[in-house]
């Protein structure tokens, strides 16, 4: 099937303001023990392209909105479910979880000594090995880009664009369906 298919569907369906959402909780995140060294062999065994972090806090409101407008959408949901596993850490946690190498530390440290993280929300894409391949600070304009950013990442398209093109050539593509 062509990518932007299963996006025009979900465009239609947001436009036509009968969107259904689920609670990202239950239906976006995967549960977490903390050992994100295991959670790359889990992402393997289950043919997953890669593991996406969503680094975050409880009192920012870019982060709400997020989980309130995008990844509540069932079409977002079904997406990176199939090409990720997806987890979200604290960035002010002091809950013990181990590193991509196995090494105990906490949330806070590895979101702030490992990945630099300052700012919420930031999602982090690894690949299988837990390298990093695509970082995205902020919230996303709507549901579309934030599809956009998964196919990017699970399209492999950061081996030869950014992220900015990529948009760029997806709205070009999208304007052309559309006749104009």
């Amino acid at each position: 099937m062509r990518p932007f298919v299963p996006l025009l569907l979900g465009l239609l369906v947001t436009l036509s303001g009968e969107a259904a959402t689920r609670d990202p909780g239950e239906y976006f995140f995967d549960q977490s023990l903390g050992d994100f060294r295991e959670e790359l062999e889990t992402a393997r065994d289950e043919g997953k392209q890669g593991i996406l972090i969503m680094f975050e806090m409880d009192e920012c409101p870019f982060c709400q909105r997020m989980k309130q407008q995008v990844l509540n959408r069932p079409e977002v949901q079904d997406f990176f479910k199939r090409h990720f596993l997806v987890f979200s850490v604290d960035i002010e946690g002091d809950v013990p979880i181990s590193d991509f190498q196995g090494r105990p530390t906490t949330q806070k440290a590895f979101a702030f000594k490992q990945f630099r993280v300052r700012a919420t929300p930031v999602f982090a894409f690894f690949d299988l090995d837990g390298r990093l391949v695509t970082r995205y600070t902020g919230a996303t304009r709507d549901s579309r880009e934030f599809l956009w950013l998964g196919e990017f990442v699970a399209g492999a398209h950061y081996r030869k664009s950014n992220f900015t093109r990529y948009k760029r050539q997806r709205k070009r593509e999208l304007s052309k369906a559309a006749g104009r």
